[in-house]
C-alpha cells in the first residue's frame, strides 16, 4: 500500500491487538441484531469480528482497492456483505430495519458527520467508534468544560456514551500525529422536537464569544420568547450557551 494511497482516504490501519480487541470486546456486549462496519480499511476490526462468531453483517468501504483486499481475504463462510460507497451518501434505509450495532476507526475528518447519520438512523441501537482524542473530549464534554459545544448536547440528547480506551499513535500505521480515543454509544429517547432542538443548539454556538440572549436574537429568534425561555428556567440573561446542559437546551426550545 503506497504512501500516496494511504494519503488519498486519510487511512491509518489499526495494527494494536489490544485495541482491536477492546473494540470488539465493547461491540459483543453491546451486540444488536444486525452489524455494520464503517470503512473497514484491511479488515483488522472485521477479521476479528468474524473470529468472534459474528456473520451476516455488512461492511460499507469507499476505497475500490480496499474492496478488493477484503474480498480476498474474508472467509466466504462469514457471508460478510462488502458494499463499496462512502458511508455518508450510503442509504440505510437500503438495510434491513432491525436493530443496529455499528462499528468504526472513523476517518478522523468525517468523524462528527458520520456519528450524527448513525444517531439519527432510526434504527440504531448502539455503535463502538474510536475519534480522535480531542473529538472524542467534545462529544462527551460537560457543561462548563472544554469543548463543550454543539457535538457534546446533540450526541448527548441521542446515547448514552461511555468510554472504553484511549489510543496512542503506535496503534496505526502510519501513525497519525494525535492519539485517539474510543467510546460506545447505546440508544436513548431523543426529544420528540429534536429537530428544532438541534436547530437552537446549533444557532446557539454558533458565535461562541456570545451570551445565549445575543447568540438566538443572531439567528432570528425573538427577544421576548428568549427572555421568557430564560426566566422559566431562572437562567439570567448573560448565560452563555456553554453553561447549560443538554436537558435545559431542551425546555429551551419549548418556550421559542
Amino acid at each position: 500500500m503506497t504512501g500516496r494511497h494511504i494519503q488519498k482516504y486519510g487511512q491509518h490501519f489499526l495494527i494494536s491487538p489490544r485495541v482491536i480487541n477492546e473494540i470488539v470486546d465493547a461491540a459483543e456486549v453491546l451486540k444488536a441484531p444486525q452489524l455494520v462496519e464503517i470503512g473497514p480499511g484491511q479488515g483488522a476490526l472485521t477479521q476479528e469480528l468474524v473470529a468472534c462468531g459474528r456473520t451476516g453483517f455488512t461492511v460499507v468501504e469507499i476505497d475500490p482497492e480496499m474492496v478488493q483486499f477484503l474480498r480476498a481475504h474474508l472467509s466466504p463462510t462469514a457471508q460478510v456483505t462488502i458494499l463499496q460507497a462512502n458511508f455518508l451518501a450510503f442509504d440505510l434505509a437500503t438495510l434491513p430495519a432491525v436493530p443496529t450495532q455499528f462499528v468504526s476507526n472513523l476517518p478522523y475528518i468525517d468523524a462528527a458527520e458520520i456519528l450524527d447519520k448513525v444517531l439519527s438512523y432510526p434504527y440504531f441501537q448502539t455503535a463502538v467508534f474510536m475519534f480522535q482524542k480531542e473529538q472524542a473530549q467534545k462529544i462527551t464534554a460537560k457543561p462548563g468544560e472544554k469543548g463543550y459545544g454543539a457535538l457534546s448536547v446533540l450526541s448527548q440528547l441521542r446515547a448514552r456514551i461511555s468510554l472504553i480506551c484511549n489510543v496512542g499513535k503506535g496503534s496505526f500505521n502510519p501513525p497519525p500525529k494525535v492519539d485517539s480515543r474510543v467510546l460506545a454509544f447505546e440508544k436513548i429517547s431523543a426529544p420528540a422536537n429534536f429537530s428544532a432542538v438541534k436547530r437552537v443548539v446549533q444557532a446557539s454556538f454558533l458565535h461562541r464569544r456570545k451570551t445565549l440572549l445575543n447568540a438566538l436574537l443572531l439567528s432570528g429568534y425573538e427577544r421576548e420568547k428568549i427572555l421568557a425561555a430564560l426566566h422559566a428556567q431562572n437562567l439570567p440573561h448573560t448565560v452563555r450557551p456553554e453553561q447549560l446542559t443538554p436537558a435545559q437546551f431542551v425546555q429551551m426550545v419549548g418556550q421559542l
